[in-house]
């Protein structure tokens, strides 16, 4: 059910949100791609039927493509969903090569886990599976609102001809709170999460093999990035941490890791940055004096350190200077 609000409609929404993308839009042009940009992405079968890309430890750019995030497949008896779809449609057609070198079953969903442009640019390689593609329910505001500087961006990090073909697609289905998806013989199960990494994080569960899908949610060895709420995000944790699962998959990281176990090291970067950023609200120390002392122990642990954790000092800071 597509989530409304008190001030549009469903269709006045959808028009608002359809007409913010077309003012951020550029002509899409895709050439075929060449037999480089065709091959396949390594994946890893971490269970029965289900392939994880591992992405770099990297920012975006040339070199890169964009390939810096986890992407997942999952392939039922009837059919295949996948789960992100990396950083531009070059690398989601390199993604979808990789679905086609396991099954010819269709690809019937396409799961985004959040708004990130690293997660989301590959949707479009999808297209003519014709897919539903499924949400948060804030998803499709967020990538509307966020189209043009997102597409601006992402083009100038990874280069014109790395970038062709990307575009923003928006969700088909947006999850409320649970939604069920059937492949047959195996579910996924999409739950909607408050407010944390972003304000539009999903889960997924794939029921056959108890595998978590958290997305960026779990970050590890790339220090988390947080575009939402730190006491949210600490919060959701509390929860995770009761939860059980066979393994589950980080937006970043390696392939699988072991559960809840893998929690620790991101509670503990943002335990410590919440610590540090309170202990230096009360000692009347200012945001800049604070972006240089806060969670500083942490640096040690993380790749990307240098280029994130400022960032998220700030974040943190503005948020819990008014609680």
């Amino acid at each position: 059910m597509m989530h409304r609000n008190d001030t549009f409609s469903g269709l006045q929404r959808r028009t608002f949100l359809m007409s913010a993308l077309a003012a951020a839009a550029v002509p899409v042009l895709r050439s075929v791609p060449t037999r480089a940009e065709q091959t396949a992405l390594a994946v890893k079968e971490i269970a029965p039927g289900v392939f994880v890309h591992q992405g770099r430890y990297e920012e975006q750019s040339a070199a890169n493509r964009g390939d810096i995030a986890n992407a997942s497949f999952v392939i039922g008896q009837d059919a295949a969903a996948v789960i992100d779809t990396l950083g531009s449609y070059q690398l989601g057609v390199r993604l979808r090569a990789a679905v086609r070198s396991v099954t010819d079953r269709p690809i019937r969903y396409v799961i985004n886990t959040h708004m990130h442009p690293d997660h989301v640019f590959g949707n479009a390689a999808f297209k003519d599976d014709a897919p539903a593609f499924v949400g948060h329910h804030k998803l499709e505001r967020a990538l509307a609102m966020r189209a043009e500087s997102y597409l601006a961006t992402n083009r100038d990090l990874i280069g014109e001809a790395a970038f062709a073909g990307s575009e923003i697609v928006l969700p088909t289905i947006a999850v409320e709170d649970q939604t069920t998806i059937d492949l047959g013989g195996r579910s996924l199960v999409c739950e909607a999460q408050r407010t944390a990494h972003t304000d539009n994080d999903l889960i997924v569960t794939d029921t056959a093999t108890d595998t978590l899908f958290m997305g960026d949610l779990l970050f590890s060895r790339h220090i988390p990035t947080i575009d939402g709420s730190i006491k949210g995000w600490l919060a959701l944790l509390d929860d995770m941490a009761n939860r059980k699962a066979a393994r589950v998959v980080p937006g970043h990281g390696p392939h699988a890791m072991a559960f809840p176990e893998a929690l620790a090291p991101e509670r503990q970067y943002l335990e410590t940055v919440a610590d540090d950023v309170r202990r230096l609200i009360r000692e009347n120390k200012t945001l800049s004096e604070a972006s240089k002392l806060a969670g500083l122990s942490e640096r040690p642990n993380w790749e990307l350190f240098d280029t994130y954790h400022v960032r998220n000092v700030t974040t943190a800071f503005t948020e819990l200077e008014w609680e």
